[in-house]
């Protein structure tokens, strides 16, 4: 399907948040072209009257001045330098980034503040702005996670129709993590039956502790309204074998119980424990300490 690409600027960029790890979010684009079947944010297209079926990622919003609005934001006596998540509803790095360089200039904005932030991604091209990281590094808590939640190339290429090799952005992640910067992996989501196998599991956690990985996670897949309806019916057409599965385990719900989680996020941690993932950079870029106050004495 063709791109459609619409230049529109922003009133505010920095976007409050409730219920998840963090208050404030920050999206330099609306809508992905990856396209990816499981995608959480279907669910908010839709209950925003967007489309959440095959036509999300064929419409994407460039907020073309949002650099400028967020230096605004982050210069208000009322700002309190909270921590800000990149790429929570779109990945700040698809391939638009390559021309309109709007994440990068958020970034700088960022540093410049001394603000600390987070990205999550699966965009290679996140290594083009290391210099950034590297230098908001050095002012403020950073933190990447490149979401690599398989290496089978059979899964990978049925749920994330768009997106870089996940080697490529291991390969990513070795550079920032050489370079000083924090990176880690999110291993989201893990599909059961199709990628939770002990054997998938090991495969990815051992290449992210090849590749340097500060730290790694997993979660499994979310079926909200819209994101239930456009997984389900990729599955019945990739995987028909595994849909009554999917029917028991998410009937009436869109998130599994912890009898059903649980094993693979444990898994995940003993392969992280028993291959010793953990910040081993060579080169820890940290902010300097606060000045201390010393107190006069009378």
């Amino acid at each position: 399907m063709p791109i459609e690409y619409r230049e529109e600027p922003c009133k505010s960029a920095l976007n409050p948040v409730r219920g998840m790890g963090f208050k404030w979010s920050l999206n330099p684009y609306m809508g992905c072209v990856h396209r990816c079947t499981f995608c959480y944010v279907r669910h908010f297209e839709r209950r925003s009257d967007r489309p959440s079926d095959d036509r999300y990622g064929t419409s994407i919003r460039v907020k073309t001045n949002i650099a400028e609005v967020l230096r605004r934001e982050l210069a208000r006596a009322s700002w309190e330098h909270e921590h800000v998540a990149i790429g929570a509803a779109t990945d700040p790095y698809q391939p638009a980034e390559g021309k309109y360089r709007l994440t990068r200039g958020c970034l700088e904005a960022l540093r410049d503040a001394s603000n600390p932030f987070s990205i999550i991604t699966r965009g290679p091209m996140i290594v083009r702005d290391v210099d950034v990281l590297v230098e908001a590094s050095k002012r403020a808590s950073v933190a990447v996670t490149f979401s690599v939640p398989t290496l089978d190339e059979d899964v990978w290429r049925k749920t994330e129709p768009s997106t870089a090799h996940p080697r490529q952005r291991l390969r990513a992640l070795k550079q920032l993590v050489d370079a000083g910067v924090k990176a880690g992996v999110g291993m989201a989501p893990i599909l059961p039956g199709i990628s939770d196998s002990p054997g998938q599991l090991r495969e990815v956690v051992r290449a992210a502790r090849e590749a340097g990985a500060t730290g790694i996670w997993a979660n499994l897949l979310f079926l909200r309204p819209g994101t239930r309806e456009h997984f389900l019916e990729h599955l019945a057409e990739d995987w028909p074998e595994q849909l009554p599965l999917y029917e028991r385990l998410y009937a009436g719900r869109a998130y599994l119980g912890a009898a059903e989680s649980k094993p693979a996020r444990e898994e995940v941690r003993r392969l992280a424990r028993e291959l010793e993932i953990g910040d081993r950079r060579s080169l820890r870029l940290a902010p300097p300490p606060e000045p201390e106050q010393l107190s006069l004495a009378i």
